[in-house]
């Protein structure tokens, strides 16, 4: 495993972390996530991220109770939350004080634990003010129940706005942001925060490096029976995938498969190890339902330094997307 900082912090993550979006709750029971856990802990994983809206609370309890079943030491891995999306009531949701106050105490106790290492503000929200919001993540790591607080899907301009107010205030700023990236997915990571990254020191905890799944080669043929796009749930997904871009994609992950089987690997090994390519990213949460495919994944390490330039720019012809970043980058 190796290990990088969460951008100009002090703290080090596993590049590659474990998370519980979708899985937890719906294809994952208590069984399988202290399997999966254990698996991830073992291969050098010390980042563990989960939100109180995975399975309306019910994949942090999951977490919570694999975690305490497999007795790893508290300072040995790293556990997180995100508030936003708590219930149906005005008071459960978005970020007021009383909610992210609420939903922090929440998550502490379906994860079992005192603190919880990083908290993310899952969407932003337009009907509270930024100053609110800081004052009350700020309070939760005076208190010592939040480490590090962040934002997820956030723009640029609205994590600088927050950072400026937690100086202006002199509360904690935000430490880090969780943004989707992949190779089909790339504008705020490579282009958008890169400001940030040179002015506040920004971390990036990236998530999806399948891209939902497409990335993995499981939809060559179309949607398996108990994969993710299968599930009621997801039929958002499946709408996707069944687009013309969601056609295109998966015509350039069979393109991409090829790339990786002259590499020696996996189109998911191949997937996650390019992610990592971006000294940006401070870690690539994935996901997993079985065993065998997390330490597929894990294995993506592996082929990181298979990725030289002549490699690049053959995955860059088949995706055709890069972005241009500002001129004085």
């Amino acid at each position: 495993m190796q290990y990088r900082r969460l951008g100009k912090s002090g703290l080090e993550l596993s590049a590659l972390s474990f998370g519980s979006w979708v899985t937890f709750g719906s294809q994952v029971d208590d069984r399988a996530a202290i399997e999966l856990l254990k698996v991830a802990y073992d291969g050098g994983v010390n980042f563990f991220d989960n939100a109180e809206a995975y399975a309306s609370g019910e994949s942090e309890r999951i977490m919570g109770r694999a975690l305490k079943k497999l007795g790893f030491a508290r300072d040995t891995y790293c556990v997180s939350s995100k508030v936003f999306w708590g219930g149906k009531l005005p008071t459960q949701r978005g970020l007021s004080r009383k909610h992210v106050h609420d939903a922090c105490h929440a998550a502490l106790e379906r994860l079992q634990v005192d603190a919880l290492d990083l908290f993310f503000c899952h969407r932003p929200d337009l009907d509270t003010p930024i100053e609110e919001t800081v004052r009350a993540m700020g309070d939760l790591v005076a208190q010592g129940k939040v480490l590090y607080w962040g934002t997820s899907e956030w723009r640029a301009d609205e994590i600088a706005e927050a950072h400026g107010v937690a100086r202006a205030l002199g509360c904690a700023p935000p430490t880090m942001e969780q943004p989707q990236y992949n190779l089909f997915v790339r504008e705020k990571v490579e282009c958008e925060f890169l400001r940030l990254y040179h002015a506040i020191g920004l971390g990036t905890t990236t998530w999806s490096p399948l891209a939902s799944g497409i990335l993995s080669g499981k939809y060559a043929a179309g949607v398996p029976k108990g994969s993710r796009m299968a599930l009621p749930e997801y039929v958002w997904l499946r709408e996707r995938l069944e687009s013309e871009e969601g056609r295109a994609q998966v015509q350039k992950a069979r393109e991409l498969g090829a790339v990786a089987s002259d590499l020696g690997g996996s189109l998911a090994q191949l997937a996650i190890a390019w992610c990592l390519l971006n000294p940006h990213v401070s870690t690539v949460i994935l996901g997993a339902t079985k065993t065998s495919q997390l330490q597929e994944n894990l294995a993506a390490l592996e082929l990181l330094s298979k990725l030289d330039g002549s490699v690049r720019e053959r995955i860059e012809k088949i995706v055709a997307n890069k972005p241009e970043p500002p001129a004085r980058y």
